[in-house]
C-alpha cells in the first residue's frame, strides 16, 4: 500500500533491516546503521521515515530527538487504533441505519397490502355513491357488459333506467347480455322490456336459480351486492363491492359464461315455454326433495311465496300426495329427478 494513499507505508526490506539493527542497538542511530547497512545517507532516511511512519520508531520519553525501537504489538496497537476505532463507529453506524429501515418493513408490506386491497377492491355502502359509479360504468364501458339478476319480476323504475341504459349502450355497439330468474318470464312489464332492448340487439336469458346479482364491464371491473339477498333486485338496498383485480374478475366472468351456456333463452312473445315450465317445476321437486321450506324455495325460485305455494300445490296433486310432506318424499323415491336428469343432453 503506498503512502500517498494512506497514513500506512510499506514495509521495504531496507526499513526492516535497519529496525533490525535499532534493537540491537536500543535506539535508531543514522551513522552507525548507515555503517552496517552500507546505506546512503537517502537510504537511511528512508527508513527512518517508513519505521517512523509504521510507529516501529518511536520518540524517547524526555528526548524528543532520539529515536527508540518498540515491539511490533505497541506498533500495531498504536498505528491501527485510530483506524479500528473509525471502522467500529462506521459499522455501529451501518447497523444503526440498517436496523432502523428494516425496522420499517412491516409497515411497508402494510401498507402495500391495503394498497392492493384499495386498488382490487371497492366496499361501497353509499346508494347514491353506488349508483353514481354504476351510471359511469354504464356510460364509459366500451366492450361488453354481462349481467345476473335473480328475482322475478324488475320494478317499472328500474326498467325505464335500465332500458335508456341498454339502448344507449347498444348504440355504441357494447354487446350486452342478461341473465334473469326463469319468474320473470311471466311479468308483463319485464316482457315488454327484454322485447325493446333484444330488437336491439341484447341478449336475455333465463336460468331456475342464479347465484346473486353481477355485473360485469368489459371484463375489467365486477359489481357484486354487499349482501347475497336474493330479493335485492338492485345494489341501493346493500351496497356493493367493486372488484377490479384481474383473476378475481376472470373466476367471476367465467361463472357468468356457465350459467349463460346453462340458461335458456328469453323469447318474450311466450312468457314460458315447455323447457321453462319443466326446468321450473324440477327446480321445485329438487328442492321439495332436500326439505326446504315454502319461503325458501320462493327466495330461492326468484317467486313470491304465494305463487311458490300454487306451484307445490299443483305439484302435490299430480303426485296425489296428501301434504307436503309426502309429495317431497315420493319425489325422493320415485326416482323422477334422476329420470329427468338422464334424459338432459350431455354437454359438450
Amino acid at each position: 500500500m503506498s503512502s500517498s494513499h494512506s497514513e500506512f507505508a510499506e514495509l521495504d526490506d531496507i526499513s526492516a533491516a535497519a529496525y533490525g539493527h535499532a534493537v540491537e542497538l536500543g535506539r535508531f542511530i543514522r551513522a552507525d546503521i548507515a555503517q552496517r547497512l552500507a546505506l546512503s545517507p537517502a537510504e537511511v532516511e528512508h527508513a527512518e521515515k517508513v519505521l517512523t511512519l509504521m510507529r516501529l520508531l518511536q520518540p524517547m520519553p524526555g528526548d524528543p530527538n532520539v529515536l527508540v525501537p518498540v515491539g511490533p504489538d505497541v506498533a500495531t496497537a498504536d498505528l491501527v487504533s485510530s483506524a479500528e476505532k473509525q471502522i467500529s463507529v462506521l459499522q455501529q453506524a451501518v447497523t444503526d441505519v440498517r436496523s432502523r429501515l428494516m425496522s420499517l418493513t412491516p409497515v411497508y408490506f402494510e401498507g402495500r397490502r391495503l394498497r392492493n386491497r384499495l386498488e382490487a377492491i371497492d366496499v361501497i355502502t353509499d346508494p347514491d355513491t353506488v349508483q353514481s359509479m354504476l351510471d359511469h360504468f354504464s356510460t364509459h364501458c366500451r366492450h361488453e357488459m354481462a349481467s345476473v339478476a335473480p328475482g322475478g319480476a324488475r320494478p317499472g323504475a328500474l326498467l325505464q333506467a335500465a332500458r335508456a341504459s341498454a339502448l344507449g349502450m347498444r348504440e355504441r355497439g357494447v354487446a350486452i347480455r342478461t341473465v334473469y330468474q326463469h319468474t320473470a318470464r311471466s311479468d308483463l312489464a319485464t316482457r315488454a322490456y327484454v322485447r325493446d332492448v333484444t330488437a336491439a340487439g341484447v341478449e336475455v336469458r333465463t336460468a331456475d336459480q342464479v347465484i346473486d346479482r353481477i355485473l360485469i364491464y368489459d371484463r375489467e371491473t365486477v359489481f357484486l351486492p354487499t349482501h347475497g339477498h336474493h330479493d335485492d333486485v338492485h345494489y341501493a338496498s346493500g351496497g356493493a363491492i367493486v372488484v377490479r383485480e384481474p383473476t378475481l374478475v376472470a373466476f367471476v366472468y367465467t361463472v357468468f359464461e356457465h350459467l349463460w351456456d346453462s340458461a335458456t333463452p328469453f323469447v318474450p312473445d311466450t312468457s314460458r315455454t315447455p323447457s321453462t315450465a319443466d326446468d321450473l317445476k324440477q327446480s321445485i321437486l329438487r328442492l321439495m326433495a332436500k326439505g326446504y321450506k315454502d319461503e325458501m324455495v320462493a327466495r330461492r325460485l326468484g317467486m313470491s311465496v304465494r305463487t311458490c305455494r300454487r306451484h307445490i300445490s299443483e305439484i302435490t296433486e299430480e303426485l296425489e300426495a296428501t301434504s307436503r310432506f309426502q309429495a317431497g318424499y315420493n319425489v325422493a323415491i320415485s326416482g323422477m329427478l334422476d329420470q329427468h336428469a338422464r334424459q338432459e343432453p350431455e354437454s359438450g
